[in-house]
């Protein structure tokens, strides 16, 4: 069976291979796309995959954009960091729904479902696939968040924030007046309630803000090295397969 995975973390894609090998050996992973507009290229490009295992939140937005470029007819199973997403539309006439960390014996049950559907049961929902719409099931973008210091709360605005980063399991923001506080949620989670137009997953350990972006470096091997307007625990670069998503985004008029 070959399998599309559209996911734009890094881990959860490995996390997912290495998941596949072991329940699913049978499935060829024919390609890995990390936003709506790779997808919407590749689906484009390539033969048609018998499945797609597909994040809902890319790094240029709603997985539910693609079915605004084009027509999907391929039967996906989405992954969410959110069980608030497990709207009733994934729940009938859908394969499923995976809430992350993807654990195997759930993915296992996905696709076995999946293969005891019948050519009825995909064209059925194939049909409801292509009436989902992002407007109604995606949340308001937040202007603040709160920050728990000692026993208080500090509300910050999402306009004076730089980046957040994470190492070692700890992810902080940091600030343009150059203070940074700790965070108790993973980047993954962090990202998913961010807008897209403004903020962007630059690679593993950061997310950066458009309006902090002050130099951007071309690096020897198609990397971009990214300056922001705060001096940062490490550098961030960006990798070549994002570079082009990446410049698209700082200069996008959304």
């Amino acid at each position: 069976m070959r399998t599309l995975i559209v996911e734009d973390e890094t881990v959860a894609y490995e996390n997912l291979v290495d998941i596949l090998a072991v329940i699913a050996p049978d499935v060829e992973v024919v390609g890995n796309t990390e936003s709506v507009s790779q997808t919407v290229e590749w689906l484009k490009v390539n033969p048609q995959p018998d499945l797609i295992l597909m994040d809902i939140h890319l790094s240029d937005g709603s997985a539910f954009a693609v079915f605004d470029h084009m027509k999907v007819e391929i039967p996906i199973i989405f992954t969410t960091a959110y069980d608030e997403y497990a709207i009733e539309a994934f729940k009938v006439n859908s394969i499923d729904y995976l809430l992350k960390p993807i654990k195997a014996e759930e993915l296992d049950r996905a696709l076995k479902k999946f293969s005891r559907w019948t050519q009825t049961d995909i064209m059925r929902y194939l049909t409801q696939l292509s009436q989902l719409s992002p407007s109604p099931s995606l949340p308001k973008y937040k202007d603040k968040l709160l920050i728990p210091v000692k026993d208080k709360l500090i509300p910050i605005n999402l306009k004076e924030v730089s980046c957040f980063y994470t190492t070692d399991k700890n992810t902080r923001v940091f600030m343009k007046d150059g203070n940074f506080y700790s965070i108790s949620k993973t980047l993954e989670q962090i990202i998913a309630t961010l807008n897209p137009s403004e903020f962007i997953r630059a690679n593993k350990q950061f997310i950066i803000a458009r309006n902090s972006v002050k130099n951007i470096t071309v690096w020897f091997d198609n990397r971009l090295l990214i300056t922001l307007d705060i001096e940062t625990p490490e550098r961030i670069y960006i990798s070549k397969n994002k570079a082009v998503e990446f410049k698209a985004w700082i200069v996008s008029d959304n």
